[in-house]
């Protein structure tokens, strides 16, 4: 657990950092544009730049989007501290449910309260979403947790 709560600014997905950070991780960007989506970017309290997360609002579901920690600051639990910052914001939105398609960041998930889900027991708007459908590669797994 990490001892301070990182700063979030909300950034247009359009923010060229934010399409950089992703890339760097072979993460998804061909959505980033698209409506539903918040991202933000985090800083600690020194104003030192952390990472970068979002999520996608279906109702009250939330979808995780990719987090990334900048290479200098992993393996601080600053991933931790990102999910669980975008954890509480979906639920300030209302989201009741979460949701985490990821090839790489599974035991992110479960330190953040995930667990597996059958990607076929998805619900109809997370499984529509281009994340699922898509952007994400088949081998991704599905996690889910309650808010």
């Amino acid at each position: 657990m990490t001892p301070f709560l990182p700063r979030m600014t909300p950034l247009s997905g359009a923010d060229p950092a934010l399409r950089a950070a992703l890339e760097s991780e072979s993460l998804p960007v061909d959505d980033l544009g698209d409506e539903g989506r918040v991202f933000f970017v985090f800083h600690d309290d020194q104003g030192a730049l952390m990472g970068f997360g979002g999520l996608e609002q279906h109702g009250a579901l939330a979808l995780m989007r990719s987090v990334v920690v900048v290479p200098e600051r992993r393996g601080q639990g600053l991933g931790t501290a990102l999910l669980s910052a975008l954890l509480d914001h979906a639920r300030a939105l209302g989201c009741r449910d979460a949701y985490l398609l990821t090839t790489t960041a599974v035991a992110l998930g479960r330190r953040c309260g995930f667990r597996f889900l059958p990607r076929d027991e998805a619900p109809g708007v997370i499984r529509a979403s281009r994340q699922m459908a898509s952007l994400c590669p088949a081998s991704a797994v599905l996690m889910t947790r309650s808010l």
